[in-house]
């Protein structure tokens, strides 16, 4: 005798610690995308005309670490164009409210993919969000307090036989240069947080490749710092083996269980 008794589909019964969401048509995710693209991008420019106002401060306080090396009768620096102090206090205005933002722009971020976690993972959403901000700010204060003063110094005394005539537009871009650089090398606990829980990424894995890591980790800092020296070079690669160690941690603590 044949059975009635039909047994669910595995594929269609919800996962176990995932909330049974309604699924979303691929019109629905562009819509929720550019929702959250508005929000970020409205959190930016607020932030920007709100820096805009105070940017020649802003540039002042930037630029302090260089200025301050400088002769006496160089210690005004100089544009090319009629435009470019225009252009730089826009640029500064500009990557001081991507900092300011950078809270509101990586909830956003959040909160695009949360539909898609688990239950348990959701509830990583305010630490996260803080740590990526925190990382970011952390890092783009370590490029302005000591990697970019210490690059300031060794350019300035190579130049030290020549007359010291610096553009405000070609100082502010190695300035924002080393800034984004440090601020995108500190996300890496983040990166490896949401890696280590997809399985891509496992502490084992991390802590046997170490070795290669050193080398990666000194080729990048080679890249973000442009100088010669290998000491300026090791003062960048230190904390970014220290941030390896730290993801070492993190995937250890959040990878899933093994079968």
């Amino acid at each position: 005798m044949s059975s009635n008794t039909v047994t669910a589909d595995p594929i269609d019964s919800p996962e176990p610690g995932r909330d049974p969401l309604p699924e979303m048509s691929l019109l629905e995710h562009l819509t929720e995308l550019r929702r959250r693209v508005v929000v970020s991008l409205g959190a930016f420019v607020v932030a920007m005309l709100a820096c805009w106002a105070v940017s020649e401060r802003i540039y002042d306080v930037l630029t302090a670490p260089v200025v301050r090396l400088l002769p006496e009768d160089a210690d005004q620096l100089a544009f090319l164009s009629l435009t470019e102090p225009f252009m730089l206090y826009l640029k500064v205005a500009a990557v001081a409210g991507l900092f300011v933002a950078s809270p509101v722009i990586i909830y956003q971020a959040w909160m695009f993919v949360a539909p898609g976690l688990y239950r348990r993972e959701r509830i990583y959403a305010v630490p996260v969000v803080f740590a990526s901000a925190a990382c970011f700010m952390l890092g783009g204060l370590f490029g302005y307090r000591i990697l970019f003063p210490i690059m300031a110094e060794f350019f300035l005394s190579i130049g030290g036989d020549f007359r010291q005539l610096l553009t405000v537009n070609n100082l502010f871009s190695f300035l924002l240069r080393t800034l984004l650089g440090c601020a995108l090398i500190f996300e890496w606990p983040i990166v490896v947080f949401f890696m280590a829980r997809l399985g891509l990424l496992t502490a084992g894995g991390m802590w046997r490749n170490f070795r290669y890591a050193i080398l990666i980790i000194f080729i990048v800092a080679a890249v973000v710092t442009p100088t010669p020296d290998f000491a300026t070079q090791t003062i960048l690669a230190i904390p970014m083996l220290g941030l390896y160690l730290a993801g070492i941690a993190i995937a250890w603590a959040v990878q899933p269980p093994e079968d």
